[in-house]
């Protein structure tokens, strides 16, 4: 039988504040688990009362077991000088159902894009790395259909590939 990743990283739970601080530019680092796009909304909501004041909330998120949607947002700055260097940490770390989001506060000084790129991809890897990840298994249930006489076969398939049963009538 071919070998099929059953596991997935995520957060634990969502972690507390981080700072990066740039050139006079503070960049403020959140890490939530999430599951649904209308989580991810009321996460970046919540953060935009909170820092009422601040420029840009630059963020990215992966969702799906099997990492099938992503989405990275720059929030005004520069294309792809904030949400894809965000991504690049989710990938880096391997994580999905995980949104990151990266608060700035302008400094006065202007980054150019290189700079920003290395400023929020430092603030993203600050708040992965204080984010509590976990591997958890991808449960599929499965109803298996057969007759008595393959009783034996099957058991013994289930037994050898080690999965867990729930016997139902």
């Amino acid at each position: 039988m071919e070998n099929i990743k059953d596991t997935y990283y995520t957060i634990a739970s969502a972690c507390g504040e981080t700072l990066h601080k740039d050139r006079g530019s503070k960049f403020y680092g959140y890490a939530f688990p999430v599951t649904t796009e209308q989580e991810i909304k009321a996460c970046i909501d919540k953060l935009k009362k909170l820092h009422h004041t601040a420029r840009h909330f630059c963020y990215a998120w992966q969702l799906g077991e099997s990492y099938q949607k992503y989405r990275a947002n720059d929030d005004g700055e520069p294309n792809n000088s904030a949400g894809m260097p965000i991504y690049g940490q989710l990938q880096a770390f391997k994580l999905t159902n995980t949104l990151v989001v990266s608060v700035r506060y302008f400094g006065g000084t202007k980054l150019g894009v290189g700079g920003l790129i290395q400023a929020y991809k430092t603030s993203a890897k600050l708040t992965l790395e204080s984010a509590p990840i976990q591997e958890k298994t991808i449960n599929i249930s499965f109803v298996l259909l057969f007759e008595y006489p393959e009783m034996s076969l099957v058991m013994r398939n289930i037994k050898d590939e080690k999965i867990k049963q729930k016997l139902e009538n």
